[in-house]
């Protein structure tokens, strides 16, 4: 057991303890500074009471003030669009085309839709636009679903495999996968398709027939694409799941299919106009 004992040098008591020689004073904390933490205790009671402070099992204490950052939150959310949606006064019903040829709806369409673009879409297309692996890069020509003002804002509201009735949808056939074409078909294919667009590739005519046979009748004889069908290019070195013939084959083989979300009903009519608008500014739009 700890035995006190008085330190004749300052006068004070110990606490019994020690440690290679060296005992600890038991010095009492100053007592402002015990009235400080007493009022500090009386504060904290009094703020569960004035104050939301405790969780429920479905709800929380309100207090008897009933503050609320979240109502205040939302109040201002409210009121800053309200005011946006007053400066945007008919815009809504405004024709695509009039908001482009008009400078002050173009101006808040511009800002609206950049700001909606951030908040939005660049977690998938990039905050420059550009895309990536599976993403599209929107400030270049290559468009699945075609790149006019119109066609984006359609795009925008509907999604791609989204659900929505009006969706954009295209699906390619697992070739590979289902059986549609044997492991030496699928190669022999993609090598064909890779050589439309990298010479140092040299394509067969099998995979010519292959192709003409299997993909023309969605992706064109001059393997252009077709706009209507959401058929990509392959004449061009723009891939959106990879280049190289072994990036190809995968694809030939079992295809990815991305997804965009419908925004209509997620964002509001001027919003999703005004990123129609945004978007075909960025230099790819038709």
């Amino acid at each position: 057991m700890a035995q006190q004992e008085l330190d004749h040098l300052s006068g004070q008591t110990t606490t019994g303890h020690e440690w290679d020689g060296l005992k600890e004073l038991n010095t009492p904390l100053p007592k402002w500074w015990l009235y400080v933490f007493y009022v500090c205790i009386v504060w904290a009671i009094g703020y569960w009471f004035v104050y939301p402070s405790w969780p429920l099992v479905s709800d929380y204490t309100k207090g008897f003030f009933g503050p609320s950052m979240r109502s205040a939150a939302i109040a201002d959310y409210e009121g800053g669009n309200a005011a946006r949606l007053a400066n945007a006064s008919g815009l809504a019903d405004a024709p695509l085309d009039k908001i482009k040829s008009t400078p002050a709806f173009l101006e808040f369409a511009m800002a609206n839709g950049k700001a909606a673009f951030g908040d939005n879409c660049a977690p998938c297309h990039g905050s420059g636009a550009t895309g990536g692996p599976g993403f599209p890069n929107l400030q270049d020509d290559d468009w699945m679903w075609g790149g006019k003002l119109e066609d984006i804002y359609q795009t925008i509201r509907f999604g791609i495999r989204s659900g929505n009735d009006k969706m954009r949808d295209m699906t390619m056939p697992n070739f590979g996968k289902d059986g549609i074409l044997t492991k030496e078909q699928v190669a022999d294919v993609a090598t064909y398709v890779m050589s439309l667009s990298d010479t140092a590739v040299k394509g067969t005519d099998s995979g010519k027939q292959l192709f003409a046979d299997n993909c023309a009748s969605c992706h064109g004889e001059d393997a252009k694409g077709n706009i209507e069908m959401g058929a990509p290019n392959l004449t061009d070195k723009i891939w959106l799941y990879g280049s190289g013939v072994a990036a190809v084959e995968v694809q030939v083989n079992q295809p990815k299919h991305g997804v965009m979300p419908a925004w209509e009903g997620r964002l509001d009519p001027i919003t999703i106009k005004s990123l129609a608008v945004y978007i075909h500014s960025l230099g790819g739009g038709k």
